[in-house]
């Protein structure tokens, strides 16, 4: 075989098969780029959901102050009706005394 047909001979044996090589690099380049969609996809999804659990952790968060608010404001109006009590409760047992006096009387 002469020198001159072996580059050309070579090309013939390589040629389909770097073209078969080609075509399936595009595959893959294609099978990628579908897989970086559905991660975007999923990305995105996951970042409404963060959000969204956020926004719930953020409202129960709301409610517990409120709620907490409340419990506070009525512990402060029992810790006021609480002299106020005591007050009737003395006047209660004046009362009592003042009627055992009497009876006696």
């Amino acid at each position: 075989m002469p020198v001159e047909k072996i580059p050309s001979g070579i090309e013939r044996l390589l040629l389909p098969k770097l073209s078969s090589i080609e075509g399936e690099l595009k595959e893959f380049r294609s099978e990628l780029k579908a897989i970086n969609t559905r991660i975007d996809s999923t990305d995105a999804k996951i970042e409404g959901l963060r959000k969204e659990i956020l926004s719930k952790f953020e409202t129960t968060d709301n409610k517990i102050e409120t709620l907490n608010k409340i419990v506070i404001i009525k512990f402060e109006s029992l810790e006021q009706h609480i002299p106020v009590i005591e007050k009737i409760t003395a006047l209660e047992l004046k009362i009592a005394d003042i009627e055992k006096r009497l009876a006696l009387a």
